[in-house]
């Protein structure tokens, strides 16, 4: 059983993070300094994981840089700010952006959780916005110190998976590692969502049993593929093919790994919250067609697109061992390569490569990957946590809304109610 943060829309977060969220980059100067001045949680050399539910909630930066409206860069933070590891936002405007930083509040509000708006051009300038954020954190953060916690089930609990700088060991090691801790959390019904590149759609439709769903699976990941050939790259980097891998297909199917041992059951658009425990699918294509504006995202945007989907966590698996965490949830970084993992071991949480220097199986980093996660989710620290990795990135993009195909059949009637509750894109 964990310990859990009540939200008003009924979720529990395992965090109570303040997030402090600039709206448009001539912001964002002024919301970084008014983060730093809080020490982080992580500098104690006290801290306790027992007592982390009570210790002061941690700071954290997060912002969209445009100065022009864009509906998925307003939903992404729309969701972020109301995640259940959120306990406290202060929006900082410079006044004259395009984000709504009104409407913002006002769901932030509905959903009981304090929130405040500054802006800068209202509020006598930089040292002056800075000093009322403070003092606003400072009385914010004693109120979310009192607020008690309550019992959360593993049921409740929802896990991401990224697959990122891949090499020739991750489908050998990690990404089969978290293919063990996913089964045993949804055995406990638990939800898990998880990205995946293009160019294995027939490999995965072959695995799905409902024919409207692996149709859904091939639309969306031939959109991905159609949108990185008109932009010109793909999900395939210059790192991937220096650890080993020589074309797109070996890292999707790097990628596919994540899921061998679990059927798909049901697909997700960024900020579409999970509807019932099982395996989803995260559709990181953008929508009809490639458009001036928006990039190819990175690993640190899929994290957040996660994250927005109301992921308590994510599970990062690599070969290549970037040196990120993220902002809101924390990430735990499961490291293919042995070598890798020793040259990088404080930044590094679990070592898979011991499967490959046969000093341990399968199954036995899958159950220590599964107990960590749980650990985590009750206030233990990951190393990206640790090291105050918090990263953060929004662009601009755009989504086609999802279909009924795309639910597990047993989801739909809740998607009506979860729609009802604003939960989940209409």
């Amino acid at each position: 059983m964990l310990s859990g943060y009540p939200r008003g829309d009924g979720r529990k977060g395992i965090r109570n993070v303040v997030a402090v969220a600039y709206l448009v980059e001539c912001a964002r100067h002024v919301a970084r300094e008014i983060v730093a001045q809080f020490k982080p949680l992580f500098g104690d050399a006290d801290f306790d994981v027992a007592n982390a539910h009570h210790a002061a909630p941690e700071v954290h930066l997060i912002g969209f840089p445009g100065c022009y409206p864009n509906r998925y860069a307003e939903k992404m933070m729309e969701r972020i700010a109301t995640h259940p590891n959120v306990g406290a936002v202060l929006f900082v405007s410079l006044g004259c952006e395009s984000m709504d930083k009104h409407y913002l509040a006002d769901v932030v509000r509905a959903s009981g959780r304090p929130v405040d708006v500054l802006t800068i051009q209202e509020r006598g300038g930089t040292c002056s916005t800075i000093q009322q954020g403070v003092e606003w954190i400072h009385h914010v953060r004693e109120l979310l110190r009192e607020q008690p916690t309550v019992p959360m089930r593993l049921d409740e609990l929802i896990t991401g998976a990224i697959c990122g700088g891949s090499n020739g060991t991750s489908r050998i090691a990690a990404n089969r590692a978290v293919d063990r801790a996913l089964v045993m959390l949804i055995a406990e019904g638990a939800a898990c969502v998880f990205d995946r590149t293009a160019a294995c759609e027939y490999e995965i439709k072959s695995c799905e049993a409902r024919p409207e769903l692996a149709d859904a699976i091939i639309h969306c990941l031939a959109k991905a593929t159609r949108y990185s050939r008109t932009v010109g790259r793909g999900g395939f980097a210059v790192g991937n093919a220096g650890g080993g891998l020589m074309m797109q297909e070996k890292k999707s199917l790097d990628a596919c790994a994540n899921s061998d041992a679990l059927p798909d059951v049901g697909i997700v658009k960024p900020g579409d919250i999970l509807l019932t425990g099982g395996l989803y699918l995260l559709e990181c294509g953008a929508g009809r067609r490639a458009t001036f504006g928006l990039p190819k995202i990175s690993d640190n945007a899929e994290i957040r697109e996660l994250i927005a989907c109301g992921c308590h966590g994510i599970l990062s698996t690599t070969g290549r061992a970037p040196v990120v965490g993220s902002a809101i949830s924390p990430v735990i970084t499961v490291c293919a390569h042995p070598t890798m993992f020793r040259n990088l071991c404080g930044d590094m949480d679990v070592d898979a490569g011991h499967v490959l220097e046969g000093c341990s199986t399968l199954d036995q980093i899958g159950r220590g990957l599964f107990s960590l996660t749980v650990a985590v989710a009750n206030g233990t620290r990951s190393k990206s946590e640790m090291l105050e990795h918090r990263e953060f990135i929004t662009s601009c993009n755009s989504f086609e809304p999802i279909g009924p195909a795309c639910l597990p059949a047993s989801a739909h009637d809740e998607m009506l109610h979860k729609k009802s509750l604003g939960l989940m894109a209409a």
